[in-house]
C-alpha cells in the first residue's frame, strides 16, 4: 500500500470544510433549541388565551344576569336592551 502526504493546502482546506460543518450543526441545534422555547412559549400564551376566553365567558354570563340580553356600549358604558325590540314586535 502506497501511502502519500497531503499538502498543506489540502489539509487546509479539509479542516475549513470539517470547521464550517461543525458550525453549521451548532447553528441547526440552536434553531431547533429556539424552536422549543417558542414551541413552551406558545403552550403558555394559549394557555393564558384559554384562561382569558373563560373569564370572559364567566363575566358575560354574569352580565346577562344582571341586565338580561342586549349590547354593551364600552365607550359610553352604557347597556341597550334588546327586549325593546320584542316588545314592540308583540304589539304589532
Amino acid at each position: 500500500m502506497e501511502t502519500k502526504v497531503l499538502t498543506q493546502e489540502e489539509i487546509q482546506s479539509l479542516n475549513n470544510f470539517r470547521i464550517s460543518r461543525v458550525n453549521i450543526l451548532e447553528q441547526i441545534g440552536a434553531c431547533e433549541l429556539t424552536l422549543i422555547e417558542i414551541e413552551r412559549q406558545k403552550i403558555k400564551i394559549k394557555n393564558e388565551f384559554d384562561k382569558l376566553a373563560e373569564e370572559e365567558e364567566k363575566f358575560s354570563l354574569i352580565l346577562q344576569q344582571k341586565y338580561g340580553n342586549g349590547t354593551i356600549n364600552i365607550e359610553k358604558g352604557e347597556f341597550v336592551s334588546s327586549t325593546w325590540f320584542w316588545l314592540i314586535l308583540r304589539y304589532l
